[in-house]
């Protein structure tokens, strides 16, 4: 496949990307659902934009799949190897390794824990734990995936395998970023493992971690010194605050001392305004990942909402959850 060919096949795809952006759900859309009167009604002004297609259900987890299988289907037809968005389904496959892993070691079978969209079929990461055939796993799982094992096997302790797969999940999300060779692609993995970090050391202030924890959890990136932020986690929270200060999260301070759910939505958004100007992009990656990120964003903020319905939560609380839409 040369060059030409695939720069052509991208304009193609751009152009009837901008049709499916005009789909997308914008912030006025989001305010109305907010304001929905109950789960009933806002599930009810979903199917009116589209959302279920034919289906009926009013189950929110049947309805965001269906529009989780849509996206993909979309990019399916659109782009001729989507594997160059492996970078946004990598976390699928380690929570899926996660999932084998739990399973291997309890010698219980838990349905429905897999993840189905993912790189690597569930099945074969279920087989390789399994029978401990690690080296039929991806290369940059098999090292990470024998030592959780081993460690879990000797110590029974989940947390620590999750940590051990988890940072492996960061290493892999940021190699296969910068293998892109997308500046676009290679920002979100930057951030995606940057703001991971940043998460896992306020968790691990508040929980009195030790610096070997935070040396196992933290990942190497560029935005963030992994040295740097592992030693203000050992002084508490507020000298986490104080080292973002210096970095390109500096304006998130304010909403990381509000909660962490705060600052989570702050790098979710922040993501989002590095992709507006993908909308102006008349051919390359860029238009395509942010379209996938869009309703990947969308998706979670009908989820934010649909949840906060189920569960009484007042329009305020709910709003403050929500994510800026990309349209």
């Amino acid at each position: 496949m040369t060059g030409a060919y695939v720069d052509k096949g991208y304009v193609f795809a751009v152009a009837r990307l901008r049709y499916a952006e005009l789909k997308l759900l914008n912030n006025q859309a989001m305010d109305q659902l907010v304001s929905a009167s109950d789960y009933e009604d806002a599930v009810k002004i979903l199917k009116e934009k589209g959302w279920g297609g034919d289906n009926n259900t009013e189950d929110a987890e049947t309805l965001l799949q269906e529009e989780r299988e849509k996206l993909w289907s979309f990019v399916d037809e659109i782009v001729p190897d989507r594997s160059i968005f492996d970078v946004f389904k990598l976390p699928n496959d380690y929570n899926n390794l996660k999932a084998a892993l739990k399973e291997s070691v309890m010698e219980y079978d838990y349905p429905g824990i897999y993840i189905s969209e993912s790189t690597v079929d569930p099945e074969l990461i279920r087989n390789a734990i399994k029978e401990r055939n690690y080296q039929a796993l991806p290369d940059d799982m098999i090292e990470a995936a024998e030592y959780a094992h081993s460690t879990f096997l000797k110590t029974a302790d989940g947390q620590l395998c999750d940590i051990i797969v988890d940072k492996a999940c960061l290493d892999a999300i940021l190699k296969a970023g910068k293998a892109t060779e997308n500046d676009f692609l290679e920002m979100y993995a930057e951030i995606k493992v940057a703001s991971t970090d940043i998460k896992t050391a306020v968790r691990a202030a508040l929980t009195g971690k030790d610096k070997d924890f935070l040396n196992m959890a933290l990942a190497e990136c560029a935005t963030v010194d992994k040295n740097g932020l592992a030693n203000a986690a050992l002084n508490g929270v507020d000298a986490i605050a104080s080292y973002l200060g210096n970095t390109a999260y500096a304006d998130a301070v304010s909403e990381l001392r509000k909660s962490p759910a705060a600052f989570e939505r702050w790098c979710d958004n922040l993501i989002t305004a590095r992709m507006k100007p993908q909308l102006y992009e008349s051919f390359g990656l860029g238009p395509i990942a942010a379209y996938i990120l869009a309703r990947e964003n969308e998706i979670k903020s009908v989820r934010i909402i649909l949840s906060g319905k189920q569960n009484g939560f007042s329009k305020e609380m709910i709003a403050e959850r929500v994510r800026d839409c990309y349209v």
